[in-house]
């Protein structure tokens, strides 16, 4: 038996990784997290729940209490406005002036539920943090790694590529082996009517659902500029911003169609941060769109380095079908050569490596090539 603080977030999963925690036995206690302070973060503009008499955050705590009440489990609330600011959306509005495109989540499961959270566990007293993520733990060759669950849909391993060794192995994942079809079942036959049908979070990590471009004004003001067909040169619209927009976008360009000519539909493919100028092709078959070649920093890497190429698969995205792709060293960073080209591969979002089903690390991808020539920029 382990003393163990998990998680609850007031959904349907963290209730569920609770319930399986104890009936394996274990002396389980629940910790609401709190990150994200509207209020205080100047969080107005493309909030929808803004002038709610109860935000989410609240609704959520409020379930979690009743889910820890149903469960026989203590309960703590923890703040980390402070950190979650300072460690991870610091990071997100600094990339977002860049031009480039970061993924929130992981960082806050690196900066804040694997760091932050799991000190505050540790000096409490704690012998293992847990959480309701659907990844598994697995060993091999003398090393811990996550690898992907039982119910490939769910598959979360993506946001915890940046998680270190030390971090994996002192944290359980009690949904690793159920789906969630069989969780909500669980909830429904326990009672835990608040979670059972409850949709899962999102939009960013804490924070929520939010207008995007909206949401970014509250940080950037917006500069309006010219929409450019980068491949003639034409002007097909205005933007209100290159910093709202990301590679690969189709929705809310706002470009109608041109006349006398059939459109494929428009998509984002290079930003020019330094000039105001948002660059689109037509069809996203365009080779502006692709690359086959990508440079990754930040790299965080469990496995022993003893070779020159490993052919991997790689998620450039959430939900994206692993790529293959040949992986080789350069240093502290990565090259990766696809074996075919990939679409909308984004500089600033992470790049999570796998071998088989085993999650080897990631890293943030800086750069991109397209047949030979730096493609991003």
């Amino acid at each position: 038996m382990k003393k163990v603080m998990l998680g609850l977030s007031g959904g349907v999963d963290s209730a569920i990784a609770a319930y399986l925690l104890k009936k394996e036995g274990h002396d389980v206690t629940g910790a609401f997290m709190r990150n994200w302070d509207a209020m205080l973060n100047n969080d107005y503009l493309g909030n929808p729940t803004a002038g709610n008499d109860q935000c989410p955050q609240e609704a959520d705590y409020d379930d979690a209490k009743s889910v820890a009440k149903k469960l026989d489990i203590p309960l703590e609330r923890i703040d980390f406005v402070k950190e979650y600011w300072d460690n991870v959306f610091s990071y997100f509005l600094r990339e977002y002036e860049k031009g480039r495109t970061p993924n929130p989540d992981i960082l806050c499961n690196k900066d804040i539920k694997f760091d932050s959270f799991l000190e505050f566990a540790k000096k409490k007293g704690f012998d293992t943090i847990a959480m309701g993520h659907y990844a598994r733990k697995v060993e091999k060759d003398g090393h811990t790694y996550l690898a992907k669950p039982k119910d490939l849909n769910k598959d979360q391993t993506y946001f915890l590529c940046a998680l270190n060794e030390e971090q994996i192995k002192s944290c359980l994942f009690p949904m690793e082996n159920i789906t969630k079809v069989e969780a909500r079942k669980i909830a429904d036959e326990l009672g835990l009517d608040e979670v059972a049908s409850k949709h899962g979070s999102t939009g960013i990590c804490f924070i929520g659902e939010r207008r995007f471009k909206e949401f970014l004004q509250n940080y950037f003001p917006s500069h309006k500029g010219d929409i450019i067909d980068i491949n003639t040169g034409r002007k097909v619209g205005e933007h209100i911003g290159v910093l709202y927009y990301t590679i690969g976008q189709r929705k809310g360009l706002g470009i109608g169609g041109i006349k006398g000519e059939e459109s494929n539909g428009w998509f984002v493919c290079k930003k020019d941060v330094k000039n105001n100028v948002l660059l689109v092709s037509n069809g996203d078959e365009d080779e502006h769109l692709l690359s086959d070649k990508c440079l990754v920093t930040d790299v965080n890497f469990i496995a022993p380095k003893d070779f020159k190429t490993l052919h991997v698969g790689v998620k450039f995205r959430y939900r994206q079908a692993d790529n293959g792709c040949a992986l080789r060293f350069e240093g502290d960073n990565v090259i990766l050569e696809y074996d075919r080209p990939v679409k909308a591969v984004t500089p600033g979002q992470w790049a999570a490596f796998y071998l088989d089903d085993v999650l080897l690390g990631g890293g943030i991808i800086d750069q991109t090539f397209y047949k030979g020539k730096r493609n991003d920029i």
